[in-house]
């Protein structure tokens, strides 16, 4: 609320999910603005230029290379899954979010900018010291996370929540979109083709010998999470802070998380949500994030490929989140978030049937190309390309779906604890599913045969939807001894 707003103007504004009145236009607007802070660095950094650039460069094998990104987002996992939930809980009872998200945005920041001294053949930070600074980006940007969006059942209007959610998600990928189309051209590009649009050679003097245009993306992202959480830190409003102590909060967030526990049988139906999202979400993201990793090895896609690749499927994103958000207000969450994973099962079985020579498994296609365009050029690539921009339509529609599903039938006053425990939905598998693509790589030698076992969590995970009614909780009784 600002200090020119009466009470009567507070009283006017519609309710949010919580109850209460609902941020102005300028906050819950704002709000998203921390999608668009975090989501370029994940799409930029994660997917499609840096983790592939770790993989097949500086391990130098993209089996190995798939296996231990499998393995470091394993140990993320299990450290998420060990303390998302109290920390959701603490924050409950502090009462505020923003400077949680503050000080997880710093960290982000600066860890993005520690990734420009990954470089090839150890020239810079070892293997080991590059996995560790990934892990604690990792983890850190699972917190910020769970804090913007235990702010969303507070700031948006009920009949909004929906399309808050959903542009959220689409600002995020405009804003990857915009640094990958930066990059690209002031970067990968110059210097690779003679178009005349085209810097002669890459900004700021960058050496694409030594990868300085695919370690850029680490300084870049560090800048732009940084500048884009300001409009949600400063236009936002955030919850009003307790009276309690540090050690008083912490005490009593840390006895909620076991009164929820003691409590899972009242909050049945939330408990089916999360054991729900735990696979299909895991099995989703996994897709997204090892999509990039496995079309490089696959396909040899080079960093320019892969950020081009990166851009349209941005931009199919950013369709499907705003689409999907006006879907999830007309059909409900629940209805929305069926039909999103059961695409995207389907989607991630075309794209494992498409191979160099191959589409559908058994289907041959010529190897030749069939265009003049440098990237994209054989039959299967181009399969590989346009299917897999169903698959971000569906995906971020996916998101989507499951955050709004989440605020509406968690109890407002449990708000961040309960998205922690969302976020703990989507650690827990956060380690096993990237497991599971490692043990499956490990064991069959084969990145076909890793990326395709993400299905069985999708499979999993949607028939479980069954079970869940879009309902909100109310709050369980404590007990008193």
């Amino acid at each position: 609320m600002s200090f020119t707003e009466s009470s009567s103007d507070v009283a006017s504004r519609p309710l949010s999910i919580a109850g209460t009145p609902a941020a102005t236009p300028l906050g819950y607007y704002s709000w998203t603005f921390g999608q668009c802070a975090r989501d370029p660095f994940y799409i930029a950094v994660v997917i499609y230029i840096f983790f592939p650039y770790f993989s097949n460069v500086v391990v130098g094998d993209p089996v190995e290379g798939q296996a231990l990104i499998g393995y470091l987002n394993a140990i993320a996992g299990a450290i998420m899954a060990i303390t998302i939930p109290f920390l959701g809980a603490i924050a409950d009872k502090g009462g505020r979010q923003k400077p949680w998200l503050a000080a997880t945005v710093l960290l982000i920041g600066l860890g993005a900018f520690a990734l420009w001294w990954v470089k090839p053949a150890g020239a810079g930070l070892s293997v080991m010291q590059s996995l560790a600074v990934l892990l604690v980006i990792l983890v850190v940007f699972a917190y910020s996370e769970v804090f913007h969006n235990a702010m969303l059942p507070r700031v948006a209007p009920v009949e909004k929540t929906g399309l808050i959610s959903g542009m959220a998600y689409s600002l995020g990928n405009l804003g990857g979109l915009s640094l990958m189309l930066f990059v690209l051209f002031a970067f990968a590009l110059p210097g690779t083709q003679e178009w005349s649009f085209l810097p002669a050679q890459p900004l700021f003097g960058l050496d694409q010998s030594t990868h300085e245009h695919d370690r850029i993306v680490g300084p870049i992202t560090g800048i732009w999470i940084l500048f884009f959480s300001l409009p949600v830190l400063l236009f936002t409003p955030d919850g009003k802070a307790s009276n309690l102590g540090l050690s008083r909060v912490v005490r009593s967030g840390l006895s909620d998380v076991l009164e929820t526990v003691k409590q899972l049988k009242h909050y049945a139906n939330i408990a089916r949500y999360l054991l729900a999202r735990m696979f299909y979400n895991d099995g989703m993201v996994g897709v997204l994030l090892f999509g990039g990793i496995y079309a490089s090895g696959t396909f040899n896609w080079g960093s320019t490929t892969l950020l081009i690749f990166g851009l349209c499927t941005s931009l199919s994103a950013m369709v499907g989140a705003y689409l999907g958000g006006l879907l999830d207000d007309k059909l409900g969450s629940m209805k929305t978030l069926k039909i999103a994973v059961g695409m995207s099962s389907l989607i991630l079985l075309t794209l494992v049937s498409i191979q160099q020579g191959k589409i559908f498994f058994v289907i041959p296609v010529p190897t030749d190309a069939v265009w003049s365009f440098p990237y994209f050029s054989t039959v299967a690539e181009i399969a590989y390309f346009c299917t897999n921009q169903f698959f971000a339509v569906f995906f971020v529609t996916g998101l989507s779906a499951s955050r709004t599903l989440m605020a509406r039938i968690s109890p407002p006053q449990m708000a961040t604890q309960f998205f922690g425990l969302y976020g703990l939905s989507g650690s827990v598998t956060a380690f096993l599913a990237p497991l599971l693509v490692a043990t499956t790589t490990t064991y069959f030698q084969s990145q076909r045969a890793g990326f395709a076992s993400l299905v069985i969590l999708m499979i999993i995970g949607g028939t479980m939807l069954l079970w869940v009614k879009e309902s909100q909780s109310d709050v369980a009784p404590r007990e008193h001894s």
